[in-house]
């Protein structure tokens, strides 16, 4: 089955903002999701970009402010005021969950369960019975997957992810490939909608 990547963070205002959309998309087209959720603040540093917090206020005001409002309107993607309250927690844990049930095809619903509990519900995803319910929600077995999970092997898979993420250019999340074709943002979802179909003239990355 043809697929296509998905590099994203579990906690990401704009994956949330994209999830159900891009999950429509890859099911009307056949194709299989890879997720492979990453260290944000590795990939941001990796390319050679600044933290969200350290970002002129009113970047941050727009950005994570005024755009999040228009999207979630448009989306029909409802989101708290402001940022999550535990929008800063460590949510590696939930990145690996991830990791893991994309390995059965099971994480499509637990990647949006998990965006749409933090954004929408102002989940905390670095609380470990938050993290059971909501896997508890789309039917699959806490402890087991939990168990799993919380292991050097998956760790090291997150680093693969993240160091793979860097090496590709990938800058932000969400950040979709279709057949090595790079899209970035949910509000790109439209080109990969097409893309999946008809691939768009030229080649990603650049001829050297």
């Amino acid at each position: 089955m043809a697929e296509i990547e998905y590099f994203y963070v579990p906690h990401g205002a704009y994956a949330y903002l994209g999830s159900a959309r891009f999950l429509e998309i890859a099911k009307a087209a056949g194709r299989k999701v890879v997720h492979k959720p990453f260290d944000f603040a590795r990939v941001v540093e990796g390319a050679g970009s600044t933290a969200t917090r350290s970002r002129p206020a009113k970047h941050r005001a727009y950005f994570f402010g005024r755009e999040i409002q228009r999207w979630a309107e448009y989306r029909n993607a409802p989101v708290v005021a402001g940022m999550p309250t535990y929008h800063w927690n460590d949510v590696s844990l939930a990145a690996q969950a991830l990791i893991v049930a994309n390995d059965t095809g099971e994480a499509d619903a637990l990647s949006h369960a998990f965006l749409e509990a933090h954004w929408r519900d102002d989940a905390d995803l670095a609380d470990r019975p938050t993290l059971e319910r909501l896997i508890a929600g789309v039917g699959l077995d806490p402890a087991a997957l939990l168990a799993a999970a919380d292991t050097d092997a998956v760790r090291d898979r997150y680093e693969a992810n993240t160091e793979e993420a860097i090496r590709r250019s990938v800058f932000g999340s969400p950040t979709y490939f279709v057949d090595g074709d790079m899209f970035y943002g949910q509000d790109r979802l439209e080109l990969v909608e097409r893309a999946c179909v008809q691939p768009f003239k030229g080649t990603w990355p650049p001829a050297a």
